[in-house]
């Protein structure tokens, strides 16, 4: 699993206008190449009368699954921009469809280029961008006398933090980052002079900054 990587956060979109011309950017995150030609179907199917619904997504860990349609603009002037978009942004996980409706004025083949980079970029925008950051669960069972300080130095730490469970002990759900996560066992063993209980638990993607 990546440590991080950026994303968008859900479906949305944002319209622009080039000389006349309507570009309506559609972005939302996948997981499957399924889902991915399932939403450009969507789209298509809901702009059913525009002049053209190009798209690219981009999925996998490794970015495996790369795929872009020009959908009748000319070859290589829509679907390749829209996927170097999400290659420049580094975006995975990432299907975008930029709806054209033409406006009445040609707008050549590099002008097509830039409006369809533009109508990705507002894409993504619209769908808000985000970094999603590998955290290890980290379960700390201790008695209740310790509860207090834990949580007092764990607030200091800056420390993302799960569910807390109470039962005869007290279990903290801890979330530091996977990078870190050898070293905030270590700094927990010591603050509670080897006395709780650490066990790992999943590793989990959260946003950055939330």
């Amino acid at each position: 699993m990546l440590e991080s990587y950026k994303t968008v956060r859900e479906y949305g979109s944002k319209e622009i206008v080039i000389k006349k011309s309507r570009f309506i950017g559609y972005a939302k995150p996948v997981k499957t190449e399924e889902e991915a030609i399932a939403f450009i179907e969507e789209i298509k199917k809901k702009h059913w009368n525009a002049t053209h619904n190009c798209s690219a997504y981009m999925i996998g860990e490794r970015d495996e699954i790369q795929k872009a349609s020009d959908d009748g603009e000319p070859s290589g002037t829509a679907g390749k921009p829209i996927l170097e978009v999400m290659k420049n942004q580094n975006r995975k996980d990432v299907v975008i469809v930029v709806t054209r409706y033409f406006g009445g004025i040609m707008l050549g083949a590099g002008g097509l280029i830039r409006a369809y980079t533009d109508g990705a970029v507002a894409a993504i925008e619209g769908a808000g961008p985000i970094t999603k950051v590998l955290h290890q669960q980290v379960l700390v069972e201790v008695d209740y006398t310790w509860l207090g300080k834990l949580e007092n130095e764990l607030r200091n730490r800056g420390t993302r933090m799960g569910e807390t469970q109470f039962t005869d002990k007290v279990i903290l759900t801890c979330l530091p980052v996977v990078s870190e996560a050898e070293r905030f066992i270590a700094w927990m063993t010591d603050l509670t002079q080897g006395q709780a209980m650490i066990q790992r638990g999943e590793a989990v993607y959260y946003i950055e900054g939330e």
